[in-house]
């Protein structure tokens, strides 16, 4: 297994649209950065938020989960409240190829403040938006901004194909689109 570089990732975006859209080079220019790096490819948020809240008073059950207990805003900046998260999803859409998996890990500049970043494993043949989480740890709202880079995705290529990927599997999270809540 292998960590791909900025070469595959790049050729794969653009012959196969593995990220779309697709920044060629690291964008900068006031804001988080966002776009191809040496091995990875930083993703931006979009501007729709879910937005935890307990004024519902509901509990949070994976297995029976209730849209109440968010809040949606389509904003620019999305105000995290202290010890809360918000989930929102990519900007990119991803099709991941059948002999990759996908890591991702926060930007430093977030976790600096202590807003975590979790995503799960883009699993060989997943494609859609990433919902992304996100985790405000301190006692102090917290700001995200949209468009702009939150997470690093690594591309790493297994030695061959698995005998069954997400696709073939239909994961109940393939071809998702925008924030996508738990499903059973």
């Amino acid at each position: 297994m292998s960590v791909q570089s900025d070469k595959w990732i790049k050729k794969m975006a653009m012959d196969k649209k593995m990220i779309s859209p697709f920044e060629e080079k690291q964008v900068r220019d006031g804001k988080i950065s966002y776009g191809l790096s040496s091995f990875g490819y930083d993703a931006r948020v979009s501007d729709e938020f879910k937005i935890f809240t307990n004024v519902n008073s509901e509990v949070v059950d994976p297995k029976n989960f209730k849209p109440s207990s968010f809040i949606t805003k389509k904003v620019s900046e999305c105000i995290i409240p202290p010890n809360s998260f918000v989930l929102a999803s990519t900007v990119e859409y991803f099709k991941i190829p059948k002999d990759v998996i996908v890591i991702c890990l926060g930007k430093s500049t977030y976790a600096r403040c202590g807003i975590i970043v979790n995503v799960t494993p883009l699993e060989p043949g997943w494609e859609g938006h990433v919902t992304l989480e996100f985790s405000n740890t301190t006692p102090l709202p917290a700001k995200i901004y949209a468009n702009e880079g939150v997470a690093q995705f690594i591309f790493l290529k297994g030695n061959e194909t698995p005998e069954v990927t997400y696709s073939d599997r239909k994961g109940k999270y393939m071809r998702q689109r925008g924030v996508t809540l738990p499903k059973v």
